[in-house]
């Protein structure tokens, strides 16, 4: 396809899930749906216009899914306004560790013992099948920093940690092709950089610059009262963070995300110091950026730190809401054109029992004796949507060590699961969220009658 048909077909995708956006919530279709459907629609099954072969182009599909994970972590830190200490949080750790862990393992003993994958080869599947997507998590995760519901709050912080969480147990994969069996040195020279070093780093790191950017962001336009936009302040800030994470070999993922957190947390500091006049009586004070007017910038206003703190907030949401919906756009329509190339009738098998019977018992084992309810733990048991960062770790696997032959049978497992989970998925969380307002709702009507 020329660049003139590739960019009318985004015309053509984009439109409709702008224009008809709302109505498109309230029915089974999902715009990631849309955008694997068209991409199928071109690729060699029907229109034949388009094709990939992502074990050849797998360092640029891996830094255009990197770039993708890395915004798409940042955003769901920042709109994360939760308590460390509170119940959601914690619920999302059991998911994101214990879990995940539980998950890969299941999975690796099906993909050895089923599909007759190597012990090293069924723990990179493991480990790439395993992490939710932050991206298409969208759908489930809290759409803003006010949303404090349960159980979007647990997905999200579930899809924020696992992708970081999971590359130790793909890198352990991959170098336990190239290693001896009984060879102890391999876990000394895992263990340490991987998992004792790089996942406390990258939080560290992620953490400290999105408070230290944060506060010095919000002095500093006080004093000069500065306001400009601050679009440019969120991208340095992904930038320094993803560069030093890269630099000191830390997780990016987890630096990407933490630096969300890092400042959304400066907001809920200041806010709490310096309260917004306009801020109404309540408990907790709203988050900063639902009470400012980002057109209109004043400088007695960016004085204020509560309205300075809020517009720096809200031009990094805009900013990174952006380019997460463009770039995701772009990957899902190439997943639905590698989908005739990949396509694996053991992928389907995987995506079944993990959707069906992996997924759902590692939920409920890690959250025994948590306080959860059982419905929410059977929704959290299906909920589980993968995406673009399973489609990373298959490029990540092809381009640091795994043969050619080896990341194409990965890939084709990798791409039919992720397509099915984006198909099913997506077309069943409406109705499940719906059934869930409304069962909220009754309880919440049957509480104020008694």
């Amino acid at each position: 396809m020329s660049i003139t048909a590739w960019l009318l077909l985004a015309g053509v995708l984009l439109l409709p899930t702008s224009l008809v956006g709302g109505w498109m919530r309230r029915t089974p279709l999902t715009p990631f749906a849309l955008y694997a459907a068209a991409g199928v629609l071109i690729g060699p099954w029907v229109a034949n216009a388009a094709s990939i072969d992502l074990v050849e182009h797998a360092r640029f599909v891996e830094r255009v899914a990197e770039a993708a994970l890395v915004v798409s972590l940042f955003i769901g830190g920042l709109k994360l306004r939760v308590l460390w200490h509170g119940a959601p949080w914690q619920a999302a750790l059991r998911l994101a560790v214990p879990a995940m862990v539980l998950t890969i393992a299941l999975t690796a003993a099906v993909a050895h013992y089923l599909l007759g994958a190597s012990w090293p080869m069924a723990l990179v599947l493991g480990a790439a099948v395993a992490p939710t997507d932050p991206v298409l998590a969208s759908l489930v995760s809290v759409g803003d920093a006010a949303d404090d519901d349960a159980l979007r709050v647990t997905l999200s912080g579930e899809a924020g940690i696992n992708d970081g969480a999971a590359l130790p147990l793909l890198l352990l994969g991959l170098a336990l092709m190239h290693t001896a069996p009984g060879d102890m040195k391999l876990l000394s020279h895992w263990l340490l950089p991987d998992v004792v070093w790089a996942i406390p780093a990258g939080v560290l790191i992620g953490y400290g610059l999105g408070r230290l950017l944060g506060s010095m962001a919000v002095r500093l336009r006080a004093m000069s009262q500065d306001t400009a936009p601050s679009d440019l302040l969120a991208l340095s800030l992904l930038v320094l963070t993803y560069a030093i994470a890269q630099y000191l070999h830390a997780s990016a993922f987890l630096a990407a995300f933490a630096a969300g957190l890092g400042l959304r947390h400066t907001e809920w500091r200041i806010v709490s110091r310096h309260p917004s006049p306009q801020a109404p009586e309540q408990p907790i004070h709203p988050p900063a950026e639902v009470l400012v007017n980002p057109h209109r910038r004043e400088p007695e206003q960016v004085a204020e730190p509560a309205t300075s703190i809020g517009l720096v907030v809200s031009d990094a949401l805009t900013l990174g809401d952006t380019l997460e919906r463009i770039i995701a756009a772009c990957l899902i329509v190439l997943l639905g054109v590698a989908f005739a190339t990949y396509f694996s009738v053991e992928g389907l098998v995987l995506a079944f029992i993990l959707f069906f019977v992996i997924r759902p018992l590692s939920v409920f084992v890690s959250t025994t004796q948590c306080g959860l309810p059982r419905a929410r733990r059977v929704i959290l048991g299906w909920l589980g949507i993968r995406g673009i960062g399973s489609l990373y770790y298959v490029v990540y696997a092809a381009t640091h060590g795994l043969d050619r032959a080896a990341a194409t049978q990965l890939a084709q497992w990798v791409v039919t699961l992720v397509v099915v989970s984006v198909t099913l998925h997506g077309m069943s969380t409406q109705p499940i969220m719906a059934w869930r307002a409304a069962r909220i709702a009754r309880r919440a009507k049957t509480h104020r009658r008694e």
